[in-house]
């Protein structure tokens, strides 16, 4: 195993599947991180504002180089739409070298991403004031 200070995981929580693949694939994309990954669904349990809250999350996480670490968090933060978001970087002590190597190789920050992609913004669930419509077989005609 080779030993390396160069490379850092990055952690975000995101509050859906569909954001933490649209930062992960714009991170990819500009050359700022290797590897995305979306897992989840897991619950955080955090105190916000005074009051202890729990939401559904998604985890991001990030494989890059530490000299990208501020390009990156950059890049989450004029996307999320959390006001505090996570974006956390753990260092790497180690790893293969073949790993280590194709990192070091696909970290490669372009000078803006070829494309963004702007996520939808999650809502708060809300009551539907006015039931589905069922489907055309199940409704009973006279």
């Amino acid at each position: 195993m080779k030993t390396s200070t160069s490379f850092a995981t990055v952690w975000v929580t995101v509050p859906n599947r569909a954001l933490g693949r649209s930062l992960g694939h714009q991170a990819v994309e500009a050359g700022l991180a290797a590897c995305a990954q979306v897992s989840g669904p897991l619950e955080s349990i955090y105190r916000w504002q005074g009051a202890v809250e729990s939401a559904r999350e998604w985890l991001l996480v990030l494989k890059t180089r530490t000299r990208c670490l501020k390009a990156l968090e950059a890049l989450v933060l004029a996307h999320h739409p959390y006001d505090t978001p996570q974006v956390i970087a753990l260092p790497l002590l180690g790893g293969s070298q073949k790993y280590l190597a194709w990192l070091e190789a696909s970290v490669r920050p372009t000078p803006t991403p070829t494309r963004l992609i702007r996520p939808t913004r999650p809502t708060r669930a809300r009551p539907n004031p006015r039931p589905k419509e069922p489907p055309q077989s199940a409704r009973r005609t006279p």
